[in-house]
């Protein structure tokens, strides 16, 4: 073993035997979009950013510190817009992905970059070999964009000697995006731009867990928080024996879902909009009540209510009988269509996949993922390696199952719920305004789920006009569904304008 070199003041001198220090490693390229039938230039910067945390000395004095760790490597994209008179002014939207495990992909080439996976306009698989688009209803015409990917997504991993499972978890998780925002924002120059985030599913947990971490630790205030399927309240989703919350939450989803398969009787409604009425009514109203009573309920209380159930999901009276008026979501997944020999999607109810045992208790696969997997995946690949000229020899894990078990430890004994974290934040800035996209055929985080959180947020009245909810007839990734990405980009240029306040 080679040993450590002195030089004449006494300290010790890097070996051949010693790992340099992680660096940063970027590329910047310049490109060109139309959006919105305007030409837009921007130059990418693409790479990674070496995150690190300040040390306290060992055997010294507590609080003292002797520098800089490094942590992890975090792998971003950052659209910038060229022809603007002052870049450091001009909006930045930070924007992620959940999971947990989960890239920034499906945002950064579904929703708001300047290119986007091109499929079907209803949003179903093409044929191999996939392509890369220009994206119309991309937001950088609007705002500045850095994708993120947490560490052991995408790119982004642990230096070396550091664990990934440090990162696993829910509150290391928001400290690392957060820091990783801050650092961004101070190298790049951006404190004084109108600032915001845009997050899915997990994203949106880890957006609300942000608007405070941020404002409380950085002193970063934000001026709004786009939330794309929204899951704050982790009580709303968990099909736990005992709690009653997601049988009543998941029912309009089901009634949408079925009625858009063509399973509901004519007298359930025509269109969707009276159907999802009259299910929200019964879901929250008889619907509730009866689980609550359960065992108090007569023999015909029970059938009627199974009735109404059955009514409303396609399902037999029977088959809701013999789940104690309870439908789980995985059964629904199976069951809807098990005559057909069909299942249909979670993350996007309108597609119907297909098992090899239509006997079976739960879906094979979910035809929704199945969808996207493909595509995004091979137009990453070729995308960052290509035009963006970023190479590496790493798998871009785009959703990954390596961050599991994910660490919930802050809430032991109860359900996450970051609706508070929100409210708090909106509450001491009182101009952040938040954006919420639901789709009515998600099956992962039901709007009615997201109301009904939102519904008990407990804001002052003076800030209830914050929060503005819009609606899209598709699912977890609405965007994918192209009419659906028009109606998002138009609802989100009217939320960042009103953001940014008079003049904007």
């Amino acid at each position: 073993m080679t040993e450590p070199q002195k030089d004449p003041t006494g300290d010790v001198t890097a070996t051949a035997t010693q790992a340099p220090p992680p660096q940063d490693r970027l590329v910047q390229t310049r490109h060109t979009a139309t959006i919105d039938g305007h030409e837009v230039s921007y130059t990418v910067t693409t790479g990674v950013i070496v995150l690190k945390e300040e040390s306290e000395k060992r055997g010294e004095k507590e609080g003292e510190f002797e520098g800089e760790k490094p942590r992890a490597r975090v792998f971003f994209v950052a659209y910038t817009r060229e022809d603007v008179d002052d870049p450091a002014s001009r909006p930045i939207t930070f924007c992620f992905n959940g999971g947990p495990g989960s890239s920034s992909v499906w945002l950064h080439l579904g929703a708001f970059g300047p290119r986007r996976v091109q499929l079907t306009d209803e949003g179903d698989l093409p044929q191999p070999p996939f392509r890369l688009v220009n994206n119309d209803y991309s937001l950088l015409d609007l705002t500045d964009l850095v994708f993120i990917d947490p560490v052991s997504t995408g790119y982004s991993r642990p230096v070396e000697g550091e664990s990934a499972k440090a990162f696993h978890g829910f509150k290391k998780d928001i400290e690392s995006v957060g820091d990783f925002i801050r650092l961004y924002t101070t190298r790049y120059r951006r404190w004084l731009s109108p600032k915001f985030l845009a997050g899915e599913s997990y994203g949106t947990t880890r957006a609300a867990g942000l608007s405070a971490y941020l404002q409380e630790r950085h002193g970063m205030y934000l001026n709004g928080i786009v939330l794309v399927s929204a899951v704050l309240e982790f009580s709303t989703l968990e099909f736990h024996h005992g709690n009653e919350l997601p049988y009543v939450l998941f029912l309009p989803t089901f009634a949408a879902t079925a009625w858009y398969h063509g399973r509901l009787s004519p007298e359930a409604g025509s269109d969707l909009a009276s159907v999802l009425a009259e299910a929200e009514a019964f879901a929250i109203g008889e619907y509730a009540a009866a689980l609550m009573r359960d065992a108090q309920l007569t023999e015909e209380e029970r059938l009627a209510i199974a009735a109404k159930v059955a009514h409303f999901t396609g399902l037999t009276p029977d088959y809701v009988m013999r789940g104690n008026l309870r439908v789980l979501d995985d059964r629904f997944f199976k069951e809807l269509l098990r005559d057909q020999r069909r299942t249909v999607g979670r993350l996007d109810s309108r597609f119907a996949g297909i098992d090899r045992d239509a006997a079976g208790e739960r879906m094979e696969y979910d035809r929704s993922y199945a969808n996207i997997q493909g595509p995004y995946t091979a137009c990453l690949y070729d995308y960052v390696n290509g035009d963006l000229q970023f190479d590496s020899d790493l798998p871009y894990e785009l959703l990954t199952g390596r961050v599991w078990p994910w660490s919930y430890k802050e809430h032991e004994n109860q359900y996450v719920n970051v609706a508070e974290s929100l409210r708090r934040a909106m509450t001491q800035n009182p101009h952040l305004r938040v954006f919420v996209a639901n789709g009515y055929y998600d099956l992962a985080t039901p709007y009615f789920a997201t109301e009904y959180t939102f519904n008990r947020l407990q804001l002052d009245e003076t800030l209830s006009n914050h929060v503005s909810m819009a609606y899209y007839e598709a699912g977890h990734m609405m965007y994918i569904h192209v009419p659906s990405l028009a109606k998002l980009k138009a609802d989100l240029a009217a939320f960042i304008r009103e953001a940014q306040g008079p003049g904007a």
